[in-house]
């Protein structure tokens, strides 16, 4: 739902221009489908004697409801996409143009995955720590690597509110780039040692399931590497870069 809120926005705007209904509208739909879910999640973790699968369940449901809020950002954020080639075809001392959202709204948007990311770090780190309970182990290491896509959501969601400001500065060219390689890779390499650590059966499900996740990082990284080249530059490569979700996907 969040993943169809963000492409209908953007092809919208291709097709038929700038619609501040749909710019409404489409990220609050985003916004209750996450919400409905973190709140489905929480509700399997809230009752008495909890059981192992619903508290692993639980906590998985509540990490995709929080990734499904920071793509619906992705769609809140952008609400005047078609500003980006315009503001790249200009120059920074153009300024912001007045259609963009304000420094405020912009911060705020990005706020969203930043407090996400630092909610689920905190909640996986706390749940790692008793990880030798198996539900609990279980489900630190899904939802650090849920956490995960949601940072590397950080850098989608600034990359497109500061390109649509034109404040996209020359030492976050790259930065977001770096940002998004890193941790695919560290939730890659969390799930092979997850694998190879142990024997025990309970290792199999975050271990894949991490690598996996990181396979998604990646294919966030394609969008944000693919927004970094063609700021302001040319790039023969540019239009390749989206087969790489098509590679991660096959490899998953």
């Amino acid at each position: 739902l969040a993943l169809f809120t963000t492409a209908f926005i953007i092809i919208s705007q291709l097709t038929r221009g700038v619609n501040t209904f749909y710019n409404t509208l489409f990220p609050i739909i985003g916004y209750a489908g996450s919400i409905i879910t973190m709140i489905w999640g929480w509700a399997l973790l809230a009752g008495n004697d909890v059981m192992a699968d619903e508290f692993v369940a639980g906590h998985v449901i509540f990490g995709v409801g929080m990734i499904a809020a920071c793509v619906s950002t992705v769609a809140a954020s952008s609400g005047h996409f078609l500003l980006i080639p315009k503001n790249a075809a200009g120059s920074k001392s153009d300024g912001t143009p007045v259609q963009a959202y304000s420094s405020l709204i912009g911060n705020c948007l990005i706020a969203v995955p930043v407090l996400l990311t630092l909610l689920g770090f905190i909640w996986s780190i706390t749940l790692l720590r008793s990880a030798d309970i198996t539900p609990h182990y279980v489900a630190g290491h899904v939802l650090l690597g849920l956490t995960a896509i949601c940072a590397c959501l950080i850098g989608l969601v600034a990359t497109i509110v500061h390109q649509t400001r034109n404040t996209f500065s020359t030492k976050e060219h790259w930065l977001w780039c770096y940002w998004v390689i890193f941790l695919g890779s560290i939730t890659v390499l969390q799930g092979i040692y997850v694998l190879v650590s142990s024997d025990a059966s309970a290792r199999l499900a975050p271990g894949i399931i991490l690598i996996c996740l990181g396979m998604i990082c990646y294919s966030i990284f394609s969008k944000v590497w693919l927004l970094a080249l063609v700021w302001r530059r040319t790039c023969s490569l540019a239009n390749r870069i989206p087969m790489i979700p098509v590679f991660t996907c096959l490899f998953c």
